[in-house]
């Protein structure tokens, strides 16, 4: 069952202007046969949005290396194709190795989403968590109030007795420079879960993943489906030890104002 560690609806910025933003057309590529922006094109312009958000700021040179412990994905209302997303990116709460970032995604056509990534800084080297510099964690300091941030799971893994299992083959092209699978594929296989349980989620709902574990290329993925009266649960296995968790579950409508 998910733990109630992340707050709902997801915090808001204190100050928006201090928002890092980005804005791009929703393309083809990014989007199903519903016109719908998927999951796994959510996840993918989170990393780009980061990516370009490094290049804006203070040591990001030098602060390329994250690993994705958990993503949240709030759909309040569809992003479609044809639409321009407007992307704002800022420090909802940090320690000094790692940090809780919120994207917020609006369509000029009324779609929005809320996203929150806890992301952990890595010494490229060395492969374990690395403290970043005081230059490029002043402007999230200054703009936020928690400064001790810990690590919390939300998702637990799956005990069920029964639960539905297919394999979930991976490709070339799931891989990145690193010789892991990149975040969005967790992404795909969510949505893959979905499109084999369409009953499971009406909007707005909440969709969150974390990794315990890290995916590589050739590795023999399974994933364990489990439908729940209070939503879905979706677990990727390798070699029998679970990799990452995901649920989806429904949201509170959000408040307009």
């Amino acid at each position: 069952m998910p733990v109630d560690v992340i707050p709902t609806p997801l915090p808001d910025c204190l100050d928006i202007t201090r928002a890092f933003a980005r804005s791009w057309p929703v393309r083809l590529g990014d989007t199903d046969d519903q016109d719908r922006l998927r999951l796994d094109a959510v996840a993918r312009y989170l990393q780009d949005i980061g990516f370009d958000h490094l290049d804006a700021v203070a040591d990001g040179d030098i602060h390329q290396a994250w690993i994705v412990r958990r993503t949240v994905i709030d759909v309040y209302e569809p992003i479609v194709f044809g639409d321009r997303v407007q992307l704002r990116r800022w420090a909802d709460a940090l320690s000094n190795r790692w940090c809780d970032m919120r994207i917020q995604l609006k369509g000029e056509r009324g779609g929005h989403i809320e996203a929150a990534a806890f992301l952990i800084h890595i010494d490229p080297v060395a492969g374990r968590p690395a403290r970043m510099t005081d230059t490029f964690m002043a402007p999230m300091l200054a703009s936020t109030t928690e400064h001790r941030l810990r690590w919390k799971a939300a998702l637990t893994e799956l005990d069920d007795p029964d639960v539905e299992t297919v394999p979930f083959p991976l490709r070339v092209t799931d891989v990145d420079r690193l010789g892991h699978v990149n975040n969005a594929v967790y992404w795909e296989a969510l949505e893959e879960t979905l499109a084999a349980h369409p009953d499971t989620h009406e909007l707005p709902y909440r969709a969150i993943i974390e990794h315990v574990g890290p995916v590589m290329a050739r590795d023999k993925v399974v994933l364990r489906t489990s439908v729940r009266p209070t939503g879905l649960r979706m677990q990727m296995d390798v070699d029998g030890s679970a990799r990452a968790l995901a649920s989806v579950t429904a949201l509170p409508a959000r408040d307009a104002s």
